[in-house]
């Protein structure tokens, strides 16, 4: 008996000494790199696109990168970040040659956005929001705003705050999240007059599912339906102070979701931030008064498609 308890101390020994090991080498090494394939590939700009890119770049990159004394995208503390994720900063994306992305090719941050890999190689953790299936019109759109004139984008000198992420971001981009791989043929816009693909197309690539299904943890960017509680709710984002700010439930569920507003309701909301005249949306979220009421609408449309999920969110609107 005593033979098998020492043997069994023994193998006990050796699985805590390879997990110290394996534990001390995803902290030390850090975030991995990957190859970085050189994309050939330039944007065309025109003031159409520029406004579409501004729009798309409004509700998908400026929450995070808009540096409240610039003025401008030259980066800023991710303060909503779930505090597991570490002391998390987005960085400086003016055109800035030096400390933006001035310096950076069109093909270069094409890859960024649909892999993840920055041009040095280093892999960019999933609280930054990758582009798999953003269609190539879009995609276009989004970087010919990043090479206009405008303000939000104009070169600003303002030094990169390095991230300091947690050893569960470290341990998740090592073994759970990892680049995409580039898109093999094109990604054609979905028809718009077929309003449900419409908004399916738009609460996927604004990145709705992500904070609003259970957790980013488990959130699948590539097949966003496969996320655990997809449009459920109850993920938890923080706002400005720190304070947890619950993700209300998006499906259609009568009592605990969707399911009794109408159209014109959810349209209101989701451009105004008001519902009856009251607050019904608080930071990280924001009125997304960019979005034309038809693309409000193919939202709402597609939402309604999707399976019932009965979850009730406690949500409390802080002053």
């Amino acid at each position: 008996m005593r033979k098998v308890l020492k043997w069994i101390g023994i193998v006990l020994l050796i699985i805590i000494a390879f997990a110290a090991c394996g534990a001390a080498y995803i902290n030390f090494s850090g975030i991995p790199s990957y190859e970085v394939k050189v994309i050939d590939y330039q944007s065309t700009s025109s003031p159409e696109s520029i406004e579409r890119g501004r729009n798309l770049v409004s509700m998908l990159c400026a929450g995070c990168h808009t540096n409240r004394t610039t003025g401008s995208l030259s980066g800023a503390q991710m303060k909503d970040a779930p505090p597991e994720f570490g002391m998390i900063y987005a960085p400086n994306i003016t055109k800035d040659k030096t400390y933006g992305i001035g310096n950076w090719t069109d093909g270069e941050i094409l890859f960024l956005l649909r892999t993840g890999i920055k041009k040095d190689g280093k892999y960019a953790p999933p609280y930054m929001a990758k582009l798999p299936n953003l269609a190539d019109k879009d995609m276009n759109a989004i970087i010919s705003f990043l090479r206009s004139d405008h303000p939000l984008v104009a070169a600003d000198p303002t030094p990169d705050q390095p991230s300091q992420p947690s050893f569960l971001t470290k341990f998740l981009c090592q073994v759970a999240f990892g680049p995409f791989e580039m898109p093999k043929g094109k990604i054609s816009m979905p028809d718009t007059a077929n309003q449900v693909a419409w908004g399916k197309y738009l609460a996927h690539n604004l990145d709705c599912f992500s904070c609003h299904s259970a957790d980013f943890k488990t959130n699948n960017f590539l097949e966003p339906e496969k996320s655990e509680g997809y449009f459920a709710g109850g993920n938890k984002p923080l706002n400005l102070e720190g304070k947890v700010v619950l993700t209300p439930n998006l499906t259609p569920d009568p009592e605990t979701g969707i399911g009794k507003m109408t159209e014109e309701q959810f349209i209101r909301v989701l451009k105004t931030g008001l519902k009856d005249g009251t607050a019904a949306m608080q930071y990280p979220m924001f009125p997304y008064d960019k979005l034309s009421d038809k693309e409000a609408s193919a939202i709402f449309k597609y939402l309604k498609t999707i399976p019932p999920i009965k979850n009730k969110v406690e949500r409390v609107i802080y002053d």
